[in-house]
């Protein structure tokens, strides 16, 4: 939206089911042109729950230096991954794949929430990191889009000492977080798919062939009292023909839904399974 507000035009790159909704630095670099001024990536992903691994992660910083171009790398949901750090760019060491991406001042924004690690999000707290020169153009563009920064946050996560505390936390509930992800992956029904899984979200296709996932969504929470987004909450107007150029079919394509397992407990979800496994009953649907 922000984008939309200055102008700027976003374009999309697609990623594919059957390959765990993972991005291609190919088809990343066949969509780059002499007005492209960065690549914008979100791992682990929402909504997909797709968590890059760090030899992907440098492949598009590499690709971005290769173009000369930026790198918006966007880890809101970092803390919750099983490998630390997600990936080298920030290391002072060089390794094979990351010899051409150590630089990353040079074209690496690096952007981080305060709102889901430390539970802070009603304060709009987040981070960003980049390049001394890069900041102050920053500063200057923000300062014309927020008003009022939340101070008090700041200056309490500026205490000495405060963040090693509450890391402590943090390190416990990403541990949570995997062991409610591991419950829905082993409850939920065997007829629906997870296509990635990870963060706070877990992309799951309904096995109802017809029935739009936006439709199934609406049926869910009024009838049986599960709330979930459809994929069509996350994508423009037009997609499908983008998506079925790349040989996803409609019937496919049009039935992912979002699902959180954050703020919740293992016994609901647990009772959310077992209200999935009444869907064919209860909304009279027929599985594939």
């Amino acid at each position: 939206m922000t984008l939309n507000l200055l102008g700027i035009k976003t374009v999309p790159l697609h990623t594919r089911a059957n390959e765990g909704f993972l991005p291609s630095t190919s088809d990343c670099e066949k969509l780059i042109n002499s007005r492209t001024k960065a690549i914008a990536i979100v791992t682990p992903n929402n909504p997909t729950g797709a968590i890059y691994s760090s030899e992907l992660i440098s492949k598009f910083a590499e690709l971005a230096q290769k173009h000369k171009i930026a790198l918006v790398l966007d880890e809101t949901y970092r803390d919750f991954v099983d490998t630390m750090p997600p990936h080298t760019l920030f290391a002072p060491f060089q390794t094979e794949v990351s010899k051409s991406t150590s630089s990353w001042r040079s074209n690496v924004i690096h952007l981080f929430s305060f709102s889901k690690s430390y539970r802070f999000p009603g304060h709009r707290l987040g981070l960003i990191a980049a390049s001394p020169d890069l900041l102050k153009h920053l500063t200057i563009t923000l300062d014309c889009l927020q008003i009022c920064a939340p101070c008090p946050p700041q200056l309490a996560l500026a205490s000495p000492g405060l963040l090693p505390i509450l890391r402590q936390s943090i390190q416990a509930n990403a541990q949570s977080l995997k062991i409610r992800h591991n419950i829905f992956r082993t409850h939920l029904p065997p007829n629906w798919t997870i296509g990635s899984q990870g963060g706070y979200f877990a992309f799951v296709k309904h096995p109802f062939v017809g029935i739009p996932a936006i439709t199934l969504c609406q049926r869910l929470a009024e009838e049986l009292g599960v709330l979930a987004l459809p994929m069509q909450f996350f994508c423009y107007d037009g997609i499908g023909p983008d998506l079925e150029s790349l040989g996803q079919s409609r019937t496919d394509w049009e039935r992912w839904i979002r699902f959180s397992v954050a703020n919740v407990s293992d016994d609901m979800i647990k009772q959310v399974c077992g209200r999935l496994h009444e869907c064919e009953r209860h909304l009279g649907l027929k599985a594939e």
